[in-house]
């Protein structure tokens, strides 16, 4: 038996209307794609790849209701009850150098605190390099996956919506976790829009993260910067020091303990809270 849910969450996870949200996005100018819902999914970023690699067009959203072989950072799973949060892959085709792709899973993320930040009353912050945490207790509630092949890179999403506490592992949490009642729909629309508009200034900028604005909004919303931290490298090695910046390809740049500058580009970041 999976854990109980109240009957309120049950209703509130119906299939999405995708004919409200097709609408929606029309009604405010969405130059992408209508987004394609699907009922269950091994993975949208697999699906995506693979329409990628038949030439489907820039702009194209995959919506799964349930994804059952999700995978976040560092091979993580993500998997959540159905209905119960968005579940998402997109595909881009950036005509940028391709050293600066590395900044397209920031701009989705500062995509998702926006979408949050609109219709939410939520403290809302991104940890870097694009998880989004949220309450007091700035616990993860979204994450972000970027694969990239010859000409585009697919960025898959996932937020937890209505997900109780009960449903989540420690040290995560959802919208309504924190109290936050929100349509999915609306949640979409809004992610749509704030991505189709941070990837257009990005793309605009040629991929210049500091000409388009990208570096500056995301200083503004990355908890991780002027935090003690210690970084966690792929070899299983550590990383300790203060968060100063980061750099022109989106790395994090730690001043370690002997006063040393080192970026890290690849680990997995905990955040130090004051003794």
């Amino acid at each position: 038996m999976g854990v109980p849910v109240p009957a309120d969450v049950r209703a509130s996870r119906g299939p999405l209307d995708v004919a409200a949200l097709q609408a929606e996005l029309r009604r405010r100018r969405s130059r992408w794609p209508p987004p394609r819902v699907m009922s269950t999914v091994e993975s949208t970023n697999a699906n995506v790849a693979a329409l990628a690699r038949d030439g489907a067009p820039e702009g194209h959203v995959l919506v799964a209701e349930e994804q059952i072989s999700g995978r976040g950072r560092l091979d993580r799973s993500w998997v959540s009850p159905r209905g119960s949060g968005l579940t998402l892959s997109v595909l881009l085709r950036p005509k940028s150098p391709i050293l600066t792709w590395s900044w397209l899973p920031i701009v989705a993320g500062l995509a998702l605190l926006t979408a949050v930040r609109r219709l939410t009353q939520l403290d809302a912050v991104l940890k870097w390099p694009n998880d989004l945490l949220l309450g007091p207790a700035q616990a993860k509630a979204a994450g972000i996956l970027a694969q990239s092949g010859p000409g585009w890179v697919v960025i898959g999403m996932g937020l937890n919506v209505s997900t109780t506490a009960e449903e989540l592992p420690p040290g995560a949490t959802s919208l309504r976790a924190e109290g936050a009642t929100v349509g999915r729909e609306a949640l979409l629309v809004e992610l749509v829009l704030a991505l189709e508009s941070g990837y257009a200034a990005w793309s605009e900028a040629n991929g210049d993260a500091e000409r388009s604005g990208l570096l500056a909004d995301y200083a503004d919303s990355c908890a991780t910067l002027s935090r003690a931290v210690t970084v966690q490298l792929p070899d299983g090695g550590a990383v300790r020091g203060v968060a100063v910046g980061v750099d022109p390809s989106g790395g994090l740049t730690v001043r370690t303990e002997d006063g040393s500058l080192t970026t890290v580009v690849a680990a997995d970041v905990v955040h130090v809270r004051p003794q």
